[in-house]
C-alpha cells in the first residue's frame, strides 16, 4: 500500500477540471487529492453496440484529462470494473482518508453511491458529496406545501425566483491543482482493451454558440437549420458547467434558458418519482393495450415508415447519435399514437442510439408525447407527420439529405394511414382510460 494519506475525487457525470464543485472541495481538503474514474462494467456489459459512441466518447474526454494531469506532475487512477469491487481494491492499494463525489440522481446512481457510503463507512471513510449537475436539485425548488412539482411552467417560475448570482458563481478548481497527489503516470486503457470499437461519429464541440443561442427560438424548430445548440452530450457527461451555460443563457436568450430548466425539471421529477422509469407517470395509461407489432417496429427503428420526417429522424439518429428536437417529438408521436407501440420500446431505443441519452430527459420527453407523463400534451393531440413535414422542411431539404431515394419507387409507401391511426389511437386510449377508471371505482 502507498502509505502517504489521500482524498480520492470520484470522476461520474462531471468529466472536466475547471468550475467542478466536488473537486475543488476535495482540492480544499488536507490531503493531496488523486482524481479516479471507474469504467461501471455494469453500464458497460448491458450495451450490446460494441461501437457505441459515448463509451468512446468518455474514452476519449478521460483520456484527456488524463493527460492534462500528467502536465501537471499528477495522475488519474483508471480502473475497470464494478465499483464496489474497485473501491475495494482501491483501498488497499491507497491509503485513503476521504472520498468525494458530485451527486448523481437516476435509480442505479443513487443505489451504486448508497453501497459504496456503507462500504466506506464500516471503514471510517467519509464519502462527501456535492450538487454539481444542475442549478438547482432534489427538494430545492418545491411548491408551498413542500411538495415537488409535476407542471413545468410553475416550477421555471419558482426556479426563476429563487436564482441568485451566487447559484452560478464558478468554482476556482485550477487556483488548487498543486494539491494534486504527486504521482507518475498511471496504466490507461485504450477502447480496444474495454471491448469497443471507434464508432466514426463526429463528437460536437463543447463551445456553446454565441449566435445560435442567440437566434435559438427563430430557427430550433427547422431541421435543416443548424439552429439547435447541440450540447446535450456535454451536459450529460459533465464536459461543460451547467452554471456556466445557465449564465450565459441569462445574458442571450429566454427561450434557451426554459430549455435548460426543462431539464431540471425532468431531473427533479425523477428523483422525487423514481417509478417514471419504468411506469407511467399518471398509473391510468399503463392500462392502455398496446399493439406493439414487432415488425411495425423495425420499420420504425430502420427508418422505413414512409413519412419522410420520421424516416429522415431515424436514420439521422442512426448514423449520427443525433436527431433534431422538433423530429423527436414527430418520429415519437408516430410510434406511440399511429403504431400504438408501448412508448418504453421506443424509450429504450432512443436510449441505445442518442449520444445524449439522459435517462431524466429521454423518460420525461417519451412520457410527455404519450400523455402519461407529468405536464403532458392532451392524449388527443396528435402530430401528424405530414403537416409538420410542410411546416418545418417545406422544401425538403432535411429529408432529402437522409432520404436519397425520396420520390423514386425505392423508398415505401406510408406504412399507415393518417386519419385511421388517429381515430384508432383516440380508441385505444378512451378504452384503456375508461376500463382504469372504472376499475378504480369498484375498489
Amino acid at each position: 500500500m502507498n502509505s502517504e494519506p489521500i482524498s480520492i475525487f470520484w470522476f461520474r457525470r462531471d468529466l472536466r477540471l475547471e468550475d467542478n464543485a466536488g473537486l475543488h472541495h476535495a482540492l480544499k481538503s488536507k490531503y493531496p487529492v488523486l482524481p479516479l474514474f471507474i469504467f461501471d462494467t455494469e453500464i458497460l456489459d448491458k450495451l450490446e453496440n460494441r461501437q457505441d459512441a459515448r463509451v468512446e466518447f468518455i474514452q476519449k474526454t478521460v483520456s484527456e484529462i488524463a493527460q492534462k494531469l500528467k502536465k501537471n506532475g499528477s495522475a488519474l487512477l483508471v480502473k475497470t470494473g464494478n465499483p464496489e469491487v474497485v473501491f475495494g481494491e482501491v483501498l488497499q492499494e491507497y491509503n485513503v482518508q476521504e472520498v468525494y463525489v458530485n451527486h448523481d440522481y437516476e435509480p442505479y446512481a443513487c443505489q451504486r453511491d448508497e453501497h459504496i457510503e456503507s462500504l466506506l463507512s464500516a471503514k471510517n471513510i467519509p464519502f462527501f458529496t456535492f450538487k454539481d449537475q444542475v442549478i438547482f436539485e432534489k427538494a430545492e425548488v418545491v411548491k408551498e406545501d413542500s411538495k415537488p412539482y409535476s407542471v413545468y411552467t410553475p416550477y421555471r417560475k419558482k426556479w426563476e425566483a429563487t436564482l441568485k448570482p451566487f447559484h452560478l458563481k464558478a468554482y476556482p478548481v485550477l487556483k488548487y491543482t498543486q494539491h494534486f497527489l504527486k504521482t507518475e503516470p498511471l496504466p490507461f486503457p485504450d477502447l480496444k482493451s474495454l471491448g469497443f470499437e471507434p464508432a466514426g461519429i463526429k463528437f460536437p464541440s463543447a463551445k456553446p454558440d454565441v449566435e445560435i443561442i442567440r437566434q435559438y427560438e427563430k430557427h430550433r424548430d427547422f431541421p435543416a437549420l443548424e439552429g439547435t445548440t447541440r450540447l446535450g452530450l456535454h451536459l450529460r457527461f459533465g464536459t461543460i458547467s451547467i452554471r456556466k451555460l445557465v449564465a450565459f443563457a441569462l445574458k442571450e436568450n429566454a427561450v434557451f434558458l426554459s430549455e435548460l430548466i426543462w431539464r431540471e425539471f425532468f431531473m427533479q421529477i425523477l428523483y422525487h418519482f423514481p417509478e417514471v422509469e419504468t411506469q407511467a407517470f399518471k398509473p391510468a395509461y399503463d392500462n392502455i393495450k398496446w399493439r406493439n407489432n414487432e415488425a411495425e417496429f423495425q420499420r420504425w427503428c430502420k427508418g422505413k415508415t414512409g413519412f419522410p420526417l420520421v424516416d429522415a429522424g431515424m436514420r439521422q439518429m442512426n448514423e449520427t447519435g443525433f436527431m433534431h428536437n422538433r423530429v423527436r417529438m414527430v418520429t415519437a408521436s408516430f410510434l406511440v399514437k399511429h403504431l400504438l407501440i408501448d412508448w418504453r420500446w421506443g424509450e429504450a431505443y432512443f436510449a441505445e442510439k442518442l449520444l445524449d441519452y439522459d435517462l431524466a430527459a429521454n423518460n420525461g420527453n417519451w412520457q410527455w408525447v404519450t400523455g402519461c407523463g407529468c405536464d403532458a400534451a392532451p392524449y388527443f393531440r396528435i402530430f401528424n407527420p405530414e403537416s409538420q413535414l410542410k411546416k418545418f422542411d417545406s422544401k425538403l431539404e432535411y429529408v432529402k439529405k437522409w432520404l436519397p431515394e425520396l420520390g423514386s419507387t425505392a423508398y415505401p409507401k406510408p406504412m399507415v394511414e393518417h386519419a385511421f391511426a388517429r381515430e384508432r389511437c383516440l380508441a385505444a386510449y378512451k378504452k384503456g382510460l375508461a376500463e382504469k377508471n372504472q376499475a378504480v371505482s369498484y375498489i
